[in-house]
C-alpha cells in the first residue's frame, strides 16, 4: 500500500483527475490551485459512509492559462473497501473524521443511497432540503414518489458528467465542471416539466450550493449559486436516436441496390416525427422564457461571428479556402434578414441527444455545448441553429456507415456514396418540412443556410484534430453549400 496522502497534497487530486473521462484539461499542463469541502450529506442508513462534496480548482499554465472548477464528491470509510478499489482516489488524515480512505461516491451504492434519501427527505419533511450553513439544498418537484427499495448503477458512457440510475425509476446527473449561476439544463428542464411537456424527461429534483449565507441567499438573491445536480425520469426502455438512425443505414446498404425510401429500415417516418416534436418543445419554450428580435446590428454581428470562425478554421483546415467565398456569402445573406426571432433553444442538439420511446421521441441534455462559458450558453439564439444541428446529424449517419462497410467491402464504393446522399437528403427533408410544417420560407432557408454552414465549418475543425479521417464528410457538406 502506498504511503498516505495528507488532505493538503493536491497531487492526490491531480492523479485523480488525469485517469477520469470527464475531466476536460487532458494533455494541458496544469495544477490543482485549490480544493473546498462545500457540504456532508447525511447518512442514509447505518453503515452508511461519510459523503462529502468538494470542489477542485484546476489552473492551467499553457497560453489560453484560466482555470476550471470540478466537482468531487467522495465516499470517506476508515477501513478499505476493496470492492471500490477501481474508485479509490487516496488516504489522508482527515481533519474532520480522522483516517480516511477516499473513493469516488458515484461508484459506491451506499453512497449514492444517501443522494437518493435527501432527495426523499426534501420532498416529504420542512427544511429537508438541507438548507443550513453547509449552502447545500435539495430541491423537489411535486407529483413523482421516488423508489427508496433501489440501488443505484452509474453509467460509464458520459464524458463531460456522470449519470447515476436508481433502479428504473430515476437517473440523476451529476455536473462535472462547475460554473455559478443556472445550468440551463435544471432550468429548461424544470420550465418543460411544469408545463406538461411530452418529449422531455421529467425533472424531479436538482442539488444546488450557495456560496455565502444560504439564508440571505434564498431571501435576497445575494450568495453565489452553483448546481451540482438534478434528478429526473429515468426512460429506461427508451433507444439512442443515433444507434437507431445507424441501424437504418446498416440495412439500407445490407439490402442490396435499393432507393432509401424501399429499404426495410426506412428510417423518414421517424425523422418526420422527431422534427413534429422538436418543433413543439420550441414552441413550448416560447411560450414560457423571453423571445426578442434581433436587430440589424445584431444580425451583423451573429453572421460576424460566422466570419470570424471561419477565418480561425482556415488556419486548421486549409481545404476550406476552395470554398470560402461561397461560405462567405452564405453568411452576407444572413446579414440582409430583417426581424431575426431568439428564444431559448437546445444549443448542441443532434440525434445522441434523442432517445425513442413507446410513447414518441424524447429530446434530453438541455445543457447546451459544455465547451462553451455559462453566459453564452443562456444567451436566446434562433430556433433554426438546432434545426441545423440536426440536420449536420442526419448527414452523418450514413457516411459514418459508409465508411464503415468500406473497410469490409472495398467493392461498391460509389453505389455506397450515392445511397449515402440518397438517406441523408431524404431524411433531412422529412425531418424539415415535418419541422417547419411544410417548405421553409425564403428569409428561414437563408438563416438556416447559415447555421448549417457555422456547424459544418466547425465539425471540419472538429474532425482534423480529432479524427482526421472523418474530415471528409463535413467537407463534402461545405462543397454541396457551395454547389447550391
Amino acid at each position: 500500500m502506498t504511503a498516505p496522502t495528507s488532505v493538503a497534497d493536491r497531487d492526490v487530486y491531480t492523479r485523480y483527475l488525469e485517469r477520469t473521462r470527464w475531466f476536460g484539461g487532458k494533455g494541458r499542463p496544469f495544477e490543482v490551485a485549490s480544493v473546498r469541502r462545500i457540504g456532508e450529506l447525511p447518512t442514509a442508513r447505518e453503515g452508511s459512509p461519510v459523503v462529502v462534496i468538494e470542489l477542485v480548482e484546476v489552473a492551467y499554465g499553457d497560453g489560453p492559462g484560466g482555470s476550471e472548477v470540478y466537482q468531487v464528491p467522495m465516499a470517506l470509510y476508515t477501513d478499505p473497501e476493496t470492492r471500490l478499489d477501481h474508485a479509490f482516489i487516496g488516504w489522508w488524515e482527515d481533519p474532520d473524521h480522522g483516517w480516511v480512505h477516499a473513493y469516488d461516491a458515484l461508484h459506491d451504492r451506499e453512497a449514492m443511497a444517501c443522494w437518493l434519501a435527501a432527495f426523499d427527505r426534501a420532498a416529504r419533511e420542512p427544511g429537508g432540503n438541507l438548507n443550513d450553513a453547509s449552502g447545500l439544498r435539495f430541491h423537489r418537484l411535486p407529483g413523482h414518489d421516488l423508489d427508496m427499495e433501489t440501488h443505484s448503477t452509474l453509467f460509464s458512457g458520459e464524458q463531460s458528467n456522470s449519470s447515476v440510475a436508481f433502479g428504473d425509476d430515476s437517473l440523476m446527473k451529476v455536473f462535472r465542471k462547475i460554473t455559478p449561476g443556472v445550468n440551463p439544463d435544471i432550468s429548461v428542464h424544470e420550465v418543460l416539466t411544469k408545463a406538461g411537456g411530452e418529449h422531455i424527461a421529467s425533472l424531479y429534483g436538482w442539488l444546488d450550493w450557495v456560496d455565502g449565507d444560504p439564508d440571505s441567499a434564498a431571501d435576497e438573491g445575494t450568495g453565489t449559486t452553483m448546481q451540482l445536480a438534478m434528478l429526473q425520469q429515468f426512460l429506461r426502455t427508451a433507444s439512442d436516436g443515433w444507434d437507431l438512425a445507424l441501424a437504418s443505414a446498416r440495412n439500407l446498404f445490407a439490402e442490396g441496390d435499393l432507393h432509401a425510401y424501399e429499404a426495410g429500415g426506412d428510417f423518414a417516418a421517424e425523422s418526420e416525427r422527431l422534427g413534429t416534436a422538436l418543433r413543439e418543445v420550441h414552441a413550448v419554450l416560447a411560450e414560457h422564457f423571453p423571445v426578442t428580435t434581433l436587430d440589424r446590428d445584431e444580425v451583423a454581428a451573429l453572421a460576424d461571428g460566422m466570419d470570424a470562425r471561419l477565418d480561425e478554421a482556415l488556419e486548421i483546415v486549409p481545404e476550406l479556402a476552395a470554398h470560402a467565398d461561397t461560405l462567405r456569402a452564405t453568411y452576407a445573406r444572413l446579414r440582409e434578414l430583417v426581424g431575426v426571432s431568439v428564444q431559448q433553444i437546445h444549443g448542441d442538439l443532434h440525434l445522441g441527444q434523442t432517445l425513442r420511446t413507446s410513447l414518441g421521441w424524447k429530446i434530453v441534455d438541455f445543457e447546451g455545448e459544455p465547451a462553451k462559458p455559462l453566459a453564452e450558453r443562456l444567451k436566446p439564439d434562433s430556433p433554426w441553429r438546432d434545426v441545423a444541428g440536426m440536420l449536420r446529424s442526419f448527414d452523418y449517419v450514413p457516411h459514418v456507415v459508409e465508411r464503415q462497410f468500406a473497410e469490409d467491402h472495398p467493392e461498391g464504393v460509389e453505389q455506397r456514396a450515392y445511397r449515402a446522399g440518397e438517406w441523408a437528403h431524404r431524411n433531412r427533408n422529412h425531418f424539415l418540412t415535418a419541422y417547419a410544417g411544410g417548405e421553409p420560407t425564403a428569409e428561414q432557408r437563408a438563416l438556416l443556410d447559415a447555421y448549417v454552414a457555422d456547424k459544418a465549418v466547425y465539425e471540419t475543425v472538429y474532425e482534423t484534430r480529432n479524427r482526421p479521417t472523418w474530415v471528409g464528410i463535413p467537407l463534402e457538406a461545405v462543397a454541396r453549400i457551395g454547389a447550391a
